[in-house]
Parts: structure tokens; sequence; C-alpha cells
């Protein structure tokens, strides 16, 4: 579980077997529990919500937005 990045106490991450056809570029986020996981192509997007409320959702969504060609690149680095 390679961590790519920290903000205020959540890890983005990624899954180092993420199944078998590898999925699209995206990154996982975790923090007090819960889970996350947004697409990063074409445009950062929330893929599944495990516990997070709205207003937190929308802060991981814009930092995700922000660091999204961070993220593609350690996908890209890590699965290539």
């Amino acid at each position: 579980m390679p961590v790519i990045f920290r903000y205020q106490g959540f890890k983005f991450f990624f899954y180092s077997n993420e199944g078998n056809p590898l999925e699209p570029a995206h990154v996982h986020v975790r923090a007090s529990g819960k889970e996350a996981k947004f697409w990063l192509c074409p445009t950062a997007a929330l893929a599944r919500n495990d516990g997070f409320d709205a207003r937190t959702i929308r802060v991981l969504l814009e930092v995700t937005e922000q660091n999204r060609q961070r993220f593609e690149e350690a996908w890209y680095d890590y699965f290539a």
C-alpha cells in the first residue's frame, strides 16, 4: 500500500494489487477508519465513499484534483 501523499491526517494511496486486469488510475483516501476512492482520468471523480460526510468528500475531491498529476505519475511509475 504505497502512500503517495498526506493531507491533514488523510493518507492518499493505492493498493499494490489493484486487480486483474489492472483498474484505471485512481487513489484511495483513508482516515479514522473511513475510506474513499477517486478516479483520476479524465478528471478527478468520486468512485466510492465508505463513511466520509459530503463536506469532507468535497474537500478530498478538490485535493485530489489539485494533486492529480502527482498521483498519476506515482501510479504509472509503480505499475509500469
